[in-house]
């Protein structure tokens, strides 16, 4: 049976950094203001955590303003994209190899 949490990725071990990349796997991209309302999640608590995933290359922030007001946005890079679809295959093989 192997080590069946092995390849779960440690980035997504947060359930706010694993909500974030399941947002952001379903919308082209997704704005700071409504990733906060989604999660229910602080400012400060979504900006460490977006940073975290930013660090690491899973996601990319575009920065620019829609008329006078500044505007980020958020999105999974395919780095990103590829890291969590083999996440969720782990979390799947898991799952499957516990109920055996």
């Amino acid at each position: 049976m192997g080590n069946l949490i092995a390849k779960l990725n440690k980035s997504f071990e947060s359930r706010v950094r694993l909500g974030i990349m399941s947002v952001l796997m379903v919308n082209d991209s997704v704005d700071f203001n409504s990733l906060k309302k989604l999660l229910e999640v602080t400012d400060g608590n979504l900006a460490s955590h977006l940073k975290a995933l930013e660090k690491e290359k899973l996601i990319e922030v575009k920065k620019q303003f829609i008329g006078r007001k500044p505007n980020t946005q958020y999105l999974a890079t395919t780095l990103g994209r590829k890291a969590f679809n083999e996440h969720l295959r782990a979390l799947e093989a898991l799952i499957k190899g516990y109920t055996k």
